[in-house]
């Protein structure tokens, strides 16, 4: 269970068009871990295509990308156990470039989830504001 206060709602879907600063983002920061087609790194980054973690609650992807993941996540019914950096490793980007990369990837490799505001991560960003640590699978999974 985290020790943060979880937010007080999940946020509105959208219907946004991602534009491709989320893409160039994703280029720059993410594809050496993800890969170019969403499919991640065998037993260290899994992957994002298809995956409830970026499909499901926008909540998570934006909590991973401010804050980072660490320790075995099982995805699949593989586990995986690398660790992404806050940030990947963009390191301080705003929250329109935050939601810019995640509605990319919830748009991608057959993912069909709405799109992600700054708005939400500004939401996301206030409602986790003392977290000084990467979160965890099990946290993860008791975000709303």
């Amino acid at each position: 269970m985290p020790t943060d206060a979880p937010p007080n709602a999940e946020p509105a879907p959208t219907t946004v068009a991602v534009n491709s600063s989320g893409e160039a983002i994703y280029a720059s920061n993410c594809i050496a871990c993800y890969q170019a087609n969403g499919q991640g790194l065998s037993g260290a980054f899994p992957p994002l295509a298809g995956s409830e973690r970026v499909t499901g609650s926008a909540y998570r992807p934006i909590a991973i990308v401010l804050h980072g993941l660490q320790g075995p996540i099982t995805v699949a019914g593989k586990e995986y156990n690398g660790v992404m950096m806050a940030g990947g490793t963009a390191g301080a980007m705003d929250d329109q470039q935050i939601a810019d990369m995640p509605s990319y990837v919830r748009s991608s490799w057959g993912n069909t989830a709405s799109a992600v505001t700054a708005a939400d991560v500004a939401r996301v960003r206030a409602a986790y504001a003392s977290r000084t640590s990467a979160w965890t699978a099990a946290e993860l999974q008791a975000l709303p």
